[in-house]
């Protein structure tokens, strides 16, 4: 960094020089007449120190590129990852080719066509040959761009394979809550907003028994390698981001409106460690929406995994209604049995004061009281 001031200094410092020596000689020429030799002079220097500019210019840009690549995220570990990948650093290609080719023609006519005694400008009012070709080729080479770009982004948005694993990511100030479709099925509970208190943080229904066997994490996400994930994703308070950027999954979390994105990882937390060279690596779920003063540690841990690991994983945590007990009471009465065995023993218990209804065949209710 000290490197990078002091050269900045020196460049400041020069072009300094050359302001103040050319306002010397304007001021020196408005005070008389210009001399030719003079302005002779003055077009060469000019000439030249555009000829430097670009090149130094050139040689700038080129290493900050080379001196940034350290700071970049290594191969995507998903397969539409690399492909966008692909997709950028084709465009960038094409748009520094572009640039450079533009600039150097630029900076090449200031110096090549500078004043001279005895030249004169040509002059083209028009060339429709010349305009035909710099608007074509843009306009091909953008058109390609854009198709392709819609093209990935419309693999990314399509309907999940029937084999997906489905998982939820719910954003809230200022952390990240994961739920799980248990063990049982592949199917997460239906939600309502409605229901969300601190015992129910995501507002999970439990008038739906797929809902039963869903257990949540607000430590960690784990996903299986090698297989397809559909990630729906919301949000309760503000507008969150979900990004994933070893997976280049970046998905905005948006209050009332479910958003999903599909990815299969295929490189596991380990795998990555040794890639990385970096024992303590780790896959990272990050908000990158600003979303209030404790945005900056709004994160979640992502483990990938082989599938018998991640299924131990998953064998072993509680449904939230194993944990938390007194969401027992928000169950229907007539699913009281499908839900007894993710309930603890003293919630399927009948209360010591109780009363329970029976309905005779004549459509009379008789009411009795336990003690």
């Amino acid at each position: 960094m000290v490197y990078i001031v002091a050269l900045l200094a020196v460049i400041f410092l020069g072009l300094a020089a050359v302001v103040v020596s050319r306002m010397a000689a304007v001021v020196k020429n408005a005070s008389g007449p210009v001399e030719e030799g003079h302005i002779g002079l003055s077009n060469r220097i000019n000439g030249m120190l555009m000829i430097v500019f670009f090149v130094l210019g050139l040689i700038g840009a080129a290493w900050s590129f080379l001196y940034a690549k350290q700071f970049f995220l290594p191969e995507a570990s998903s397969p539409h990852g690399r492909h966008t990948d692909f997709l950028f650093w084709l465009g960038m290609s094409i748009i520094t080719v572009a640039f450079v080719v533009t600039n150097a023609l630029l900076f090449f006519f200031a110096w090549r066509y500078q004043h001279r005694d005895g030249y004169k400008a040509a002059y083209y009012p028009e060339n429709h040959k010349l305009e035909l070709i710099w608007t074509v080729i843009p306009a091909v080479v953008m058109a390609l761009l854009v198709f392709t770009g819609w093209k990935a982004w419309r693999d990314i948005m399509a309907e999940a394979p029937a084999d997906a694993q489905v998982f939820e990511i719910v954003g809230k100030q200022f952390n990240w809550i994961a739920r799980y479709p248990g063990v049982d099925n592949n199917k997460l509970g239906s939600f309502n907003y409605k229901l969300i208190d601190n015992s129910n943080e995501t507002g999970i229904d439990y008038t739906d028994e797929a809902s039963f066997d869903d257990f949540v994490s607000t430590s960690e996400l784990h996903i299986p390698v090698n297989k397809p994930i559909l990630l729906k994703i919301r949000a309760r308070d503000v507008l969150h981001s979900v990004f994933i950027p070893h997976l280049r999954v970046k998905m905005d979390a948006v209050p009332g409106m479910p958003t999903r994105f599909q990815f299969t990882a295929d490189k596991t937390t380990d795998e990555m460690k040794n890639i990385t060279g970096n024992p303590n690596f780790t896959y990272e779920i990050a908000c990158t929406e600003v979303c209030g003063q404790g945005h900056f540690s709004m994160r979640i841990r992502l483990v990938v995994e082989d599938e018998a690991s991640w299924l131990a994983w998953c064998k072993e945590q509680k449904p939230l209604l194993t944990s938390t007990p007194e969401l027992a009471n928000r169950i229907p009465a007539n699913l009281k049995a499908k839900a007894a065995k993710y309930l603890p023993a003293d919630a399927t218990a009948a209360p010591a004061d109780s009363v329970t209804a029976s309905i005779l065949p004549k459509g009379v209710i008789v009411a009795s009281a336990t003690h």
